[in-house]
């Protein structure tokens, strides 16, 4: 079984939406957390419980839309994510590009 990764999102640069794939070694909640550059957490995408797999593809991995937590369009620039799936697993950098 793979092991619990996170990858980077595609596409990348991004706009109006993009997809975040990872793959988990153990059933696992997950939440992927998306940061602006100053640390700000724009967005979090609960994606609930999910069975040990790899999550690689548009109908698998995690989306998202470009919006903040209040629906609103997050801004050009850079940003950052996180998966937490039982513990903390990497940080990746993505780019909206309006």
């Amino acid at each position: 079984m793979k092991r619990t990764a996170l990858y980077q999102n595609f596409p990348n640069p991004f706009n109006p939406e993009t997809w975040i794939p990872f793959s988990l070694s153990e059933h696992r909640r997950v939440n992927i957390r998306i940061y602006s550059s100053r640390g700000h957490l724009v967005r979090t995408l609960n994606l609930g419980q999910k069975p040990a797999g790899e999550y690689l593809n548009r109908e698998q991995a995690a989306h998202w839309d470009g919006r903040n937590d209040n629906g609103e369009l997050a801004a050009s620039g850079v940003y950052f994510y996180t998966m937490e799936a039982g513990e903390l697993m990497g940080l990746r950098k993505m780019v909206v590009m309006r």
